[in-house]
This record gives structure tokens, sequence and C-alpha cells, in this order.
């Protein structure tokens, strides 16, 4: 099983630089040539173009290595696949092949191609033009490379890690996704975690207002002036900041929640998609939060770290999980977190009722309400270091 590292690119020589950028051109060339030449085929009523007859189009043509040429190809294949089978499967979608020109397209190198040298990587670039050096050291286990750019280059590094053999056991376990909890986690043996994303939120919100100020200042300045550019750098870099901060999060959340799954034996584990109530318009301040939640990550995470642990892993709907009384059946919309049921008077955590509801659409069988459960955080807190030396206010 692989997972990606990512390497930031920082303090590149502007030599370095514009190497980067050719290439990503270069890359980009690649794909306008796989395109004209499935989109003529298209229009000719003619047979579409397979892998032997785009490497062979394009063999040559361009200043990349060979393989990092027929990667772009392979992508390009993929991406037509794939719009195939969703014009099959869902055609009020419109899908359309590819049919735009790029400027520039990420590069890749398969594992054969890279060549570790200590502290640098060895990228090459195609015979008789010299390869790019980049001061990252890889990891033991890596594979493939491909240089993306995302608000500054990055180097993402494919990585073989371990794969458990078999799956912890034979428990059943639900996950409820929430946009302030970000996983409630239940087996069918009553244990139970809830893993915050109270975190998350902040700094989604401290990011938002960091940018609001920015804005309201770029607003007053002459576009792409140099006001305009140094705050548009600093908008930039507040963003990519609480990117980092936030998938550093995620990560160390969907983590807990799957060592949980592995502590408590699970082999089969259920993720409600909380599609539908994403699409509900309850006002502008409750639609904003929906917006920026982003459960798909989390669905992705999740799936990823179970595989990791061989814990079978699939996703589905969770519609009126969170409405209906475990013990009774009685729905109704509940308005805090706490779950009170008007007719049995039941009483339990929101999120746990439709975690725990998960199980009787899922897997059909009824699990009893957790008598206790435990709440974590994605991170300790971390104390400013600017405060550390100010004096104590009694």
């Amino acid at each position: 099983m692989h997972t990606v590292k990512i390497y930031h690119l920082n303090h590149l020589l502007a030599k370095h630089y514009q190497r980067l950028r050719c290439a990503q051109q270069e890359a980009a060339l690649v794909w306008n040539a796989c395109v004209a030449l499935h989109l003529h085929a298209r229009m000719q009523h003619t047979k579409w173009p397979r892998r032997d007859v785009l490497q062979k189009a394009t063999k040559g043509r361009f200043a990349l290595h060979s393989q990092s040429v027929q990667m772009v190809t392979h992508a390009f294949l993929a991406n037509v696949e794939t719009t195939r089978q969703l014009r099959q499967s869902h055609p009020a979608m419109r899908m359309r092949y590819p049919y735009k020109e790029k400027r520039f397209y990420p590069v890749s190198w398969p594992a054969q191609a890279v060549t570790k040298e200590g502290k640098r990587v060895v990228l090459p670039m195609g015979r008789g033009r010299d390869s790019l050096v980049l001061p990252v050291e890889l990891p033991e286990h890596s594979r493939s490379v491909t240089l993306v750019w995302n608000n500054g280059y990055e180097l993402h590094v494919s990585v073989e890690v371990p794969q458990s053999e078999e799956a912890p056991g034979k428990i059943h376990a639900t996950i409820d996704l929430g946009e302030i909890h970000l996983a409630t986690v239940t087996t069918n043996t009553s244990e139970a975690i809830i893993v915050t994303g109270r975190g998350i939120r902040s700094l989604k919100r401290g990011r938002t207002k960091a940018l609001r100020t920015i804005s309201k200042k770029q607003a007053r300045c002459t576009k792409h002036s140099r006001r305009w550019k140094k705050l548009q750098r600093a908008k930039n870099k507040q963003s990519q900041r609480a990117k980092r901060r936030i998938r550093d999060q995620r990560h160390q959340a969907t983590r807990k929640a799957i060592t949980f799954c592995v502590v408590q034996k699970v082999g089969t584990l259920f993720i409600g998609n909380p599609d539908g109530v994403r699409k509900k318009n309850n006002g502008r301040h409750h639609n904003q939060r929906m917006s920026l939640w982003e459960y798909g990550k989390d669905i992705d995470y999740l799936t990823h770290k179970a595989n990791q642990a061989h814990i079978e892993c699939f996703t589905g709907s969770e519609r009126g999980t969170s409405s209906q009384c475990p013990e009774c059946g009685h729905k109704h919309k509940p308005r805090n977190r706490q779950w009170i049921c008007k007719a049995c008077g039941f009483s339990g955590h929101r999120d746990l009722v439709g975690s725990i509801n998960m199980h009787t659409i899922t897997f059909g069988e009824q699990v009893n309400f957790p008598r206790s459960f435990t709440y974590l955080r994605p991170a300790k807190s971390r104390r400013s270091s600017r405060r550390a030396d100010m004096p104590l206010v009694s």
C-alpha cells in the first residue's frame, strides 16, 4: 500500500524555479497533444487512440524524460475512462471528455527513474538535458515522484507503507461524521469514542477573519501595484499556513478514530455520508459553515487508514439516523447536543444516537446505547511561546 509525503520546495534559486516552470509547461504540451488526437478521433468517428498510439505520437517530441511523457499519457487515458463511466452511470452530469488546453501540468517520474544521492534527489529530464537536482532527502521506501504547483512548488513522493495481513477482528463499527465533532465511532459491543473537530473550525474561522482584514486593505490599492502584490502574498501565506494546520489536525483526528477501531478488534467499518445535510438551505450562516465542511476529505482519510489496517470499509447514506430515538423509535428533530426523546424520556449524546442508529440500517442489528464514551481532541493545545514570559494576572 502507498501513501504520499509532501515536500515544500522553498527558497529555490531563480534558475531552478525557471526550470521547474518549463518542465510543467512541457508536460502541458504533452497533455494538449493527447487532447488534440482524442478530439480528432471523436470528430471523425474513428477508433479512439489507445496507449500505444499516444506514446508513439508523443515520443521524442518534448523536453522531458520519456517515462515522464508516458505518465502524462497514462493520466490522460485514465481521465477519459473515468469520464466514459460517469457519462454512462450519471448522464445528468453531462461530463465532457478533455477538451481544454493547459498551460501547466504536473510532471511525474516513476520509481526506476528517480535517483537518491544522500540528501538530494536527481530527476532526469531526458537524453542530452541536465537533470533536476533538488535538496530533498527521500524516505527509504519511496516510489514515484510528482512535481506539483500549490501556491509554490511541492514534491509529492509516493511511499510504500506496511499493511496488516489480516483484519484486527470481526466487530462491526459505524462512524457518524460531523462539523462540530469530526468523527463519532460506536461498535456493536457498545464501545464509543468522539473525536472533536472544533480545532479545525477554529482554524477555518481564523483564516477567514485574517483574509477579510487583508482583503479590506487590498481593496483600497491599485490592482497589481506593489502594495497590492505584497498583500496578495500575505493572503497566500495565511491560506497555506491554515491549510497545512487543518490537514495536520484532520490526519490526527482520523488516526485516533482508526486506532480505536484497531484496539476494539473492528473488522467491518461503515462511514455515513452526510451529503443530504449539506444540501439543505438553512440560512446564510449555516450554509457558510456547511460549505466549509470538508466531509469528503474525512471519508477519504478514514478509508485510506482503514485499508492500511486491513479493515473492510464502505460508505452510504445516513439519512434519518440523527432524528430517531434508539430506544423506542420515536422521531423528532433535535435542537441541542443532548438528544432527549419526547416519548420515552431517553437521553443521550446526539452524535452517539446517529452512530448507534447506523448499525440498524447497515448491519441489521440493534445495539445498546453506550453507558460511557471517550472524548478526544486531535492534538494537544499549544501554549504560545510569547505568553510564556507574560506575568499571570490574578
